[in-house]
C-alpha cells in the first residue's frame, strides 16, 4: 500500500510535513516526498488529511471474559478502531479477573493468533477471529482485585501483562500496595492507581457540591481523590516503582503529579473526554448517563485539566471505555451502573475540549506517550522498518449516534453532539480496518 499525499506528524520523528508513505508486508517500508507508484500497489488517497502513528487507548473495559452482554473482545476490538486506535490496554476488572499468566497470555496472543505473517496477503484469518486490532492486557494488582493478595508479577508480565491495576478498586490498605510496589519493582509494567478513598467517597454517585446538594444525591468531595493520588505516589518515591495515575480529575492532584514530577518521582498521568468536556451540570440534564467513577466535577477542574495537558502535566489521553447494557444504564443516579462506552467519541471529543491543542502534542497523547507509558518498543512511531500501524485523521465535523456505534454499550453523555474532528482510516499491521471512505477496500 502506498499512502499518499498525507500531512504526516510523528513527534517521535520530528515528523510534521506532507509525505507519502509505503507498507510492505504489514511493516513500513519507506517514507518520502512524492514516491513513485509500485505495480499492483494500493493506494490511499490522504490529502487533507492527517496521517500519525496508530493511536493507542491505555484504558479500556472490555468486559471479556465474564461480561459478553457488555462487551467481547470482537465489539469492543470493532468500537476501537472505528475510534482510530490500533492498540489498546485493557483493564482486569472482569470475571474472572485477570490475575493468572494463562488469562493473561491468552488476551495478549488475541491478535498476535491471528493476524497474517508478514509473507501473506491473506487476511481472511483475522476475519474469521474477528480480532480487529492489537490488545495489551493489564494485570491485577491483588487476587481477585480484592486489595488483599499480592500477584505474581514476573510471571504476568512473561505472560505479555504491560501494566498492573485494580482499577474499578482501590487498594485501600496502603500496606498491601506498598508490598506490591516492592515487589514489583524491578518488573516491567507501572503500577496504575484508581484514586477514590472508599471511606470519603461513601455511597456517592456524583460530585460533592452545589449540584448534588440541589440533585439531593450523594456526593463525593474531590479529596477523595486527592488523598490517595499524594499517599500512592508517596509509595512509588518510597518502593521506586514507576507509577501511573489514571483518570486524573481534580485540580489538587494535578498539582500533586506535577510536584511529584519535580521531585523526580516517576510518575505518569491520563485524562478521558468526558473530565475534560464536561462537568457535573451535566448530571442535571443526562442523569445516569452522566454516571461515572471518577465523577465529573466543576468547571474549575475541567479547565485546571485543559491547563494540564497544554503544558505538559499530562502524559496521555485515555477513554476509561466503560460499556453497559441499555438496562444498566437506564435507572436512576443512585442504582444505574457507573461508566459510559467512549473509543468510537474520543478523538472528536479532545479535539473539541482543547481546539487550540497542536496536531503535534494531539498526536504524542494518543500515540507516542501511551507507547512509552506501556513499554510498547514498536508503537507510537511512523520509523521505517515499524509496524505499520497508523491512524489518519481529518478536521471534518460528525455527528455522534450511538445506534451506529460498533460497541454493545450505547450511553454516552456525547450522544447527539456534533464533534469537530473524524477517524477516516485506521491502519493496523498495514491492513486497512476501518475506513469511512467506501472507495477504499477493507476486510
Amino acid at each position: 500500500m502506498l499512502i499518499k499525499g498525507g500531512h504526516v506528524v510523528d513527534p517521535n520523528n520530528d515528523r510534521d510535513e506532507l509525505l507519502d508513505i509505503r507498507i510492505v508486508n504489514g511493516r513500513i517500508a519507506e517514507i518520502g516526498k512524492y514516491l513513485e507508484v509500485h505495480d499492483n500497489e494500493e493506494i490511499f488517497d490522504a490529502t487533507n488529511a492527517y496521517v500519525a502513528p496508530g493511536f493507542i487507548d491505555m484504558h479500556v473495559h472490555l468486559r471479556d471474559p465474564g461480561y459478553p452482554e457488555k462487551e467481547t473482545l470482537t465489539t469492543g476490538t470493532h468500537a476501537a478502531i472505528r475510534g482510530g486506535f490500533t492498540s489498546i490496554a485493557c483493564m482486569p476488572n472482569t470475571n474472572p479477573t485477570l490475575d493468572s499468566p494463562k488469562l493473561i497470555s491468552a488476551i495478549s496472543q488475541a491478535f498476535a493468533n491471528v493476524i497474517p505473517s508478514e509473507a501473506s496477503q491473506d487476511a481472511q484469518s483475522r476475519d474469521r477471529a474477528n480480532i480487529y486490532c492489537r490488545i495489551h492486557p493489564i494485570a491485577a494488582i491483588t487476587q481477585g482485585r480484592r486489595g488483599e493478595t499480592l500477584c505474581d508479577y514476573p510471571a504476568l508480565a512473561a505472560a505479555g501483562a504491560v501494566a498492573f491495576s485494580d482499577d474499578g478498586n482501590t487498594i485501600m490498605n496502603a500496606r498491601v500496595l506498598r508490598d506490591a510496589a516492592l515487589a514489583a519493582r524491578d518488573v516491567p509494567g507501572r503500577f496504575i492507581s484508581h484514586a477514590e478513598d472508599d471511606h470519603l467517597k461513601g455511597d456517592a454517585v456524583m460530585h460533592e457540591g452545589k449540584v448534588s446538594h440541589d440533585l439531593k444525591l450523594p456526593g463525593s468531595p474531590g479529596v477523595a481523590e486527592d488523598v490517595i493520588v499524594a499517599r500512592d505516589l508517596l509509595i512509588a518515591a518510597d518502593t521506586r516503582k514507576a507509577w501511573h495515575i489514571a483518570h486524573l480529575s481534580t485540580q489538587r492532584s494535578l498539582e500533586i503529579v506535577a510536584g511529584a514530577k519535580q521531585r523526580g518521582i516517576d510518575v505518569t498521568c491520563e485524562v478521558t473526554p468526558h473530565h475534560l468536556l464536561l462537568t457535573d451540570e451535566a448530571v442535571r440534564e443526562l442523569g445516569a448517563k452522566a454516571k461515572v467513577n471518577p465523577p465529573l466535577r466543576t468547571e474549575e477542574d475541567a479547565s485546571a485539566l485543559r491547563d494540564a495537558v497544554r503544558n505538559g502535566v499530562i502524559d496521555a489521553f485515555a477513554t476509561d471505555h466503560a460499556p453497559h447494557t441499555d438496562a444498566e444504564k437506564s435507572g436512576d443516579m443512585r442504582s444505574a451502573a457507573v461508566g459510559f462506552t467512549g473509543l468510537e467519541i474520543a478523538v472528536g471529543a479532545y479535539a473539541q475540549a482543547i481546539p487550540d491543542l497542536p496536531v503535534s502534542l494531539f498526536v504524542a497523547l494518543l500515540s507516542a506517550n501511551p507507547a512509552r507509558i506501556l513499554g510498547l518498543q514498536e508503537a507510537g512511531t511512523l520509523s521505517a522498518g515499524a509496524l505499520a500501524d497508523i491512524t489518519i485523521f481529518a478536521d471534518r465535523p460528525w455527528r455522534v449516534d450511538p445506534e451506529q456505534f460498533a460497541s454493545k454499550g450505547k450511553a454516552t453523555p456525547f450522544a447527539g453532539k456534533t464533534l469537530p474532528r473524524k477517524i477516516l482510516a485506521t491502519i493496523v499491521a498495514g491492513r486497512v480496518v476501518y475506513t469511512c471512505q467506501p472507495q477504499v477496500p477493507t476486510f
